[in-house]
């Protein structure tokens, strides 16, 4: 029943229109009308001053006449460089033709989840309340989700289509993640007359990352560092450092231990030099674990092999609008894996099949939850 043509078609209109995190208006009110058109009721919200982005969230609401609600969730936000994508056709795959990236992630599970919706119109298989959460700013901090108000929904679960890899994964466990910031203080000198009469910044943040333990610290903890800015040239002792770095684990006090790690070895650094240092951390989202006994996963198990294909639960690295839904509503969620390769790079892909893979199992999961 699903029509590939117009699934890759959409596709490729959508991935066209720029969105990249902060900027998502443009896609947000095409998607707007884009419901409408199918029956739903739309709600842009007004969080713009809170997630610093140029339009709301959009939550959608399509009434039902049977069986229960379900809860939908995609992200708008596409990463850079993502204006003036141009997809591509390429046999059985859709590429970029230019420096760009794709963004399938993740506008592919978008196209994915209106095709199931409008087949399941077209075809008028009862349904119950089909309800949809597009979000802004995931790509930086799951921004919009935090701001969504999901006492709009009824739905008692959630499925958020957004993890890499061939559709028919549910993700039932995702780490918690705090972002570290450290500003150091030098003090500033020339650097050809008086060298000894600095403190180089950079030379104390060297020390600590040097004895800092970073990337894979065990099967459930990560650490790293991502960016460094400081100094203003080469003839001046580089007075300040802005450090940025994360730890995520699946395991709280394994989290907390490295978070500590960190700003330990930040500290003792300066102490040693000489020069001060400001270290904050923030939660940018929770872990969640869900039973692979609970009614949600068994029922995505459930569509995922009425649309035929073999269903796996994992474990993912990354977080998504799911950690949030877990930890700050009655809602439960779990993330679906929705296709494409290699995210986030000019290399980005995917593959129709797995576009269509993703609408049947959306398309399953509308009538698990109807009852069919």
């Amino acid at each position: 029943m699903l029509n590939e043509k117009r699934l890759v078609e959409s596709f490729m209109e959508y991935v066209k229109i720029d969105s990249p995190s902060g900027y998502e208006k443009d896609f947000a009110l095409f998607l707007d009308k884009e419901l409408k058109a199918l029956g739903f009721e739309v709600f842009i919200d007004a969080t713009m001053e809170q997630t610093g982005c140029n339009t709301g969230n959009v939550s959608a609401i399509l009434k039902g006449t049977c069986g229960r609600p379900v809860l939908f969730s995609c992200h708008m936000d596409t990463v850079n460089p993502g204006r003036g994508i141009e997809p591509v056709l390429d046999g059985d795959t859709i590429r970029t033709s230019g420096p760009t990236i794709l963004g399938a992630d993740d506008k592919a599970a978008i196209a994915a989840l209106i095709e199931a919706v409008r087949v399941i119109k077209e075809n008028n298989i009862p349904h119950g309340d089909i309800e949809i959460s597009f979000t802004v700013a995931e790509e930086i901090g799951i921004v919009g989700a935090k701001a969504t108000d999901y006492s709009l929904f009824a739905s008692e679960y959630c499925y958020v289509l957004d993890t890499g890899g061939a559709p028919g994964k549910i993700a039932v466990q995702g780490p918690s993640h705090n972002v570290i910031y450290a500003q150091i203080t030098g003090k500033a000198s020339h650097a050809g007359t008086a060298p000894e009469k600095g403190i180089s910044a950079i030379m104390v943040a060297a020390d600590a990352i040097s004895n800092m333990k970073l990337l894979r610290i065990d099967e459930e903890t990560t650490a790293n560092i991502g960016t460094i800015e400081g100094g203003l040239g080469t003839n001046i002792v580089a007075e300040e450092v802005h450090i940025k770095g994360e730890a995520r684990s699946l395991n709280e006090d394994k989290l907390q231990a490295q978070t500590d790690h960190m700003i330990k070895c930040f500290k003792d650094a300066a102490d040693k030099f000489g020069a001060s240092v400001r270290v904050e951390v923030a939660s940018e989202y929770k872990a969640f674990r869900i039973s692979e006994d609970d009614p949600i996963v068994k029922n995505g198990v459930k569509a995922i092999e009425s649309a035929g294909i073999t269903p796996q639960t994992i474990v993912v690295g990354g977080g998504s609008d799911g950690n949030v839904i877990n930890s700050d509503t009655r809602i439960k969620a779990v993330t679906l894996s929705n296709g494409g390769s290699n995210a986030h790079s000019e290399e980005e892909s995917i593959k129709i099949q797995e576009l269509l893979d993703t609408s049947r199992i959306v398309m399953e999961l509308i009538k698990v939850y109807a009852g069919l």
